[in-house]
């Protein structure tokens, strides 16, 4: 749960900014994840629109979130190339359980089965 102090030294915008980036590092905000919407963050948190977006500027800058444009902003893949490709492919797969009504705990297990049937890699 984000929380803004206004009694705090810190700005408002880098309060948000680093709760986001931590809700990220900890696995609460997972890469995909689509965030609320700049009016609607500012408005639930009591700060202006304004110190929300500049708070998203600074997270997408610093690879954190990405911006699709109208569809919103969206908790962006982190780590190495392979590790980001493989965060995309599993929320591609995740939506189209999803749009498939799939039950997730299924999904899983064709996973792993998928998985376990392909041959390892090797160096």
């Amino acid at each position: 749960m984000i929380r803004i102090d206004p009694a705090s030294p810190v700005p408002p915008f880098e309060q948000l900014r680093a709760q986001l980036v931590d809700a990220v590092s900890s696995g609460e905000l997972v890469p995909g994840e689509r965030l609320p919407t700049v009016r609607k963050l500012a408005e639930d948190l009591g700060i202006a629109p304004g110190t929300v977006a500049r708070a998203f500027r600074e997270l997408e800058a610093s690879g954190f979130i990405e911006t699709r444009g109208r569809n919103g902003s969206f908790v962006a893949p982190q780590g190495d190339a392979a590790r980001q490709q493989a965060q995309r492919a599993a929320t591609a797969y995740a939506e189209q359980i999803h749009a498939l009504r799939l039950d997730p705990d299924e999904a899983l297990a064709l996973v792993e089965a998928a998985l376990r049937a392909g041959s390892p890699v090797t160096a």
